[in-house]
């Protein structure tokens, strides 16, 4: 068995399968040289210096997981069930795609100094000492990892200024009016947001936006969105989406034999929402891997196969306020508030033909845990009951 991606997805694939049972070889292959990581510290802890690192509490050599990190993987030969590394082939009888996600670049900016991504351990221990200098930084991108490391940098006592190209946070995540009450948040917190915002170029020690405004600098961070790191898989013959994602079934087998795919690389078909979903949040990285170690493992026995269509989760830490976001919004047909957006603690609910189909919480937990639930029931809601944000959201539902 082996499993190419070191991350969330591609740790816990490894240890189901142990935990399942399996008996046989496991290798785990990760590019970086570092002991494998989780990855939501790095925005908070690990980049304000709290914590040296967010290495996962996992036993490998206790569980008989081999390890091979510091080792990219180059190709895919299914035909030979070989991957190709930088240090010679690695044969599989199974394997498990886990390469998860790589950050957009800045066109331009790429090894240019000052310039940072924050994505890996390394990014977020070259950013450490830059907030620890509290230097001017520009963050480009008002997205969910735009908001975090502003969050982090203001803590830090930076001046940070956000340009956003759209004309409002979270422009691919969130409707315009759910979106618009978190514009305040910034001006709270002491940072400059810019929309309308594009950035035609970096110089040292400051942003030239296209309309020629030109914005102190010592460090620019990146933030614009991710692309699934499948560049590898080029030439493999295993089918790959639009944005080169590896097009998974509801098993999360790919179009190869004997090859899964789990975690922000992969999007499967969910039958909860009609559509094909790629979900790049830590949430996916942590369940899919339990489907694909069953199948995996009921593949020689016979067994009824498990199929993949969660209620995909995430959340945020941003100024001050815990975000928190389930379901999936884009056909909604219906959006319904509980709370005062302009307030500390409030929430946004989707339904499609009376179904909740998406909630989003600010400060609002309960009303994710037992959204979550009833999106996952498909249950039927009353909206006079739902928008009164005294009730608890499991009591709002509508009479059979």
């Amino acid at each position: 068995m082996v499993v190419v991606g070191a991350g969330m997805a591609g740790v816990q694939t490894a240890v189901a399968l142990r935990e399942r049972g399996f008996t046989g070889t496991v290798t785990l292959i990760g590019a970086e040289p570092h002991q494998p990581y989780d990855r939501p510290p790095l925005s908070k802890a690990v980049l304000l210096g709290r914590a040296e690192g967010s290495a996962f509490e996992v036993d490998f050599e206790g569980l008989g997981i081999d390890l091979l990190l510091g080792r990219e993987v180059t190709g895919l030969r299914s035909a030979d069930h070989e991957v190709d590394t930088e240090a010679g082939p690695v044969p599989y009888d199974v394997l498990v795609v886990a390469t998860g996600a790589e950050p957009l670049r800045l066109p331009g900016t790429e090894g240019m100094p000052g310039v940072h991504l924050l994505r890996t351990l390394d990014d977020a221990e070259r950013l450490r000492p830059v907030l620890a200098r509290q230097h001017d930084i520009v963050v480009v991108g008002a997205g969910w990892i735009g908001a975090e490391f502003a969050t982090a940098a203001r803590e830090a006592g930076c001046a940070v200024t956000v340009v956003e190209a759209a004309d409002r946070p979270l422009a691919g995540a969130l409707p315009a009016e759910v979106a618009a009450p978190m514009t305040a948040w910034y001006a709270d917190s002491g940072t400059v947001l810019r929309t309308h915002a594009r950035v035609a170029g970096v110089e040292p020690g400051s942003v030239v936006l296209d309309d020629g405004t030109r914005l102190p600098a010592d460090a620019v961070v990146v933030g614009i969105g991710a692309r699934p790191a499948t560049a590898w898989l080029a030439g493999s013959g295993i089918a790959t989406g639009t944005w080169g994602e590896v097009v998974a079934d509801d098993r999360l087998c790919t179009s190869l034999p004997d090859v899964y795919a789990v975690g922000d690389c992969a999007s499967f078909p969910s039958g909860r929402y009609g559509r094909r979903l790629l979900v790049h949040h830590w949430d996916n990285a942590l369940q899919g891997p339990r489907t694909v170690a069953t199948n995996i493992l009921g593949a020689t026995t016979g067994e009824v196969p498990a199929l993949y269509d969660p209620v995909p989760y995430f959340w945020s830490e941003q100024f001050g306020r815990f975000v928190q976001y389930a379901g999936h919004h884009a056909d909604a047909d219906t959006t319904l508030w509980r709370g005062d957006p302009a307030g500390p603690a409030w929430s946004v609910c989707w339904l499609r033909e009376g179904r909740l189909v998406a909630l989003l919480a600010v400060g609002r937990p309960r009303d994710l845990a037992q959204g979550r639930r009833l999106i996952e029931a498909g249950a039927r809601m009353d909206p006079a009951l739902l928008t009164d944000p005294g009730r608890l959201l499991k009591n709002a539902t509508a009479t059979p």
